[in-house]
């Protein structure tokens, strides 16, 4: 990594915030100098569970993640970000294996630089994923309705206080609806984003499993609250 060179571009970029997700404390302390030296607005995390309280608390406008974190996955780390919103993610990794940048762009990261790396080439991927990035002020990562509540950051659902165990199929619908609370999500849009396109007439699945949610999160499931039917339409989620 190269040090500090401040020129037009840089000091566009003043007022833009970046989260930086990195345990390695004088990488991260480097970074952090070289970056505010460019104008930026930095905040760091060292762990995967710091960095999705930092998401929320900060609204950062691009995450800067390195993939080997202590306590979580880094992937484990963009899937939950995604979760709740579309705040730019720029990946930072040792590993240069095609596979690993797959997985993380597949993920839902937004880019991807290899250490060692040019500060100048990280400053203009940081800018050019602002420049990409979409609004994120009205999204929220806990979503309350009646006595659920539901974080979208770090995959967690809790009723009356206590957390409900879903399954991964159950999380991914509940997410959808969740997301596009108070619209009608279609059927075939569902099928699509939880189970892929080749299950696009599968209808029965939702059936199975909306009904299995509600008898997981709703007071009484055959009077849904919550997780709604329009029949030959699709489903809702009301808060």
């Amino acid at each position: 990594m190269t040090g500090p060179v401040t020129d037009e571009a840089d000091r566009a970029a003043s007022g833009n915030r970046v989260l930086v997700v990195d345990d390695d404390a004088a990488l991260a302390r480097a970074l952090a100098i070289n970056l505010r030296a460019h104008g930026w607005d930095v905040t760091a995390a060292p762990t995967g569970a710091a960095a999705l309280d930092a998401v929320a608390a900060v609204r950062p406008d691009v995450v800067l993640l390195d993939l080997g974190l202590p306590d979580m996955p880094g992937l484990d780390v963009i899937a939950g970000i995604r979760g709740w919103t579309r705040v730019p993610i720029v990946v930072l990794s040792a590993r240069q294996l095609g596979d690993d940048k797959v997985d993380a762009l597949d993920a839902g990261a937004d880019d991807y630089v290899t250490k060692p790396f040019a500060m100048n080439e990280l400053l203009a991927r940081l800018r050019a994923a602002v420049r990409r990035g979409a609004p994120v002020q009205s999204e929220e990562p806990v979503v309350v309705a009646g006595d659920l509540r539901v974080d979208l950051a770090r995959r967690q659902v809790f009723r009356a206080g206590g957390e409900v165990r879903l399954s991964p199929t159950e999380w991914a619908l509940l997410e959808v609806l969740v997301r596009n609370r108070g619209r009608l999500v279609d059927r075939k849009r569902l099928l699509h984003e939880v189970w892929g396109p080749a299950y696009s007439t599968e209808t029965n699945y939702l059936r199975v499993y909306t009904a299995q949610l509600r008898r997981k999160l709703e007071r009484d499931p055959s009077q849904p609250r919550h997780i709604l039917t329009h029949p030959g339409a699709g489903y809702r989620f009301e808060e």
